[in-house]
């Protein structure tokens, strides 16, 4: 997890990671594959992108949301291993900077109810834009081109 003044920037749990570690299956059941990196996959474990060579997992991940219609299931990539998470201080991720995304926004119930393609290079601005609307509980950054689930943004608190 990651902070900023206004929000939290979550990468996947730890415990959700663990759980795919130990038992080599997803959200849906299926085998976890394991891959070798050629460089450049988002790790959703640490919120950067991985290095040529390294060690990790593909499998579907379901994020947190509480409406099971608006449950989604997709791939994503984290290190094969327990990684330390997140290294850097702030808010969006930096490896990440400058990467179109879309933030998805969900109400408290777990319902779509909004969102903004941006094109990465000011995303504290979109997400301030989003949380503007009282009614936005929860973002997910998902990628433009495949709709993987990035992260998750919460409002900071206080």
């Amino acid at each position: 997890m990651t902070t900023t003044a206004t929000f939290l920037v979550h990468a996947v749990p730890a415990a959700a990671l663990d759980l795919v570690r130990r038992t080599g299956r997803d959200a849906a059941g299926q085998r976890v594959e394991g891959r070798l990196a050629g460089g450049g996959e988002p790790l959703r474990c640490c919120l950067r992108d991985a290095e040529a060579g390294e060690a990790m997992l593909l499998f579907g991940y379901a994020p947190p949301i509480r409406a099971v219609a608006y449950r989604e299931i997709g791939p994503v990539f984290a290190h094969a291993a327990a990684c330390p998470g997140p290294a850097h201080g702030g808010g969006h991720p930096p490896d990440w900077r400058g990467r179109p995304q879309v933030l998805r926004a969900y109400d408290r119930q777990g319902r779509i109810c909004g969102g903004r393609l941006h094109d990465g290079t000011d995303p504290e601005a979109v997400i301030a834009e989003l949380f503007a609307d009282p009614q936005v509980h929860q973002l997910h950054s998902r990628n433009v081109v495949y709709g993987c689930f990035m992260f998750v943004v919460e409002r900071a608190a206080g």
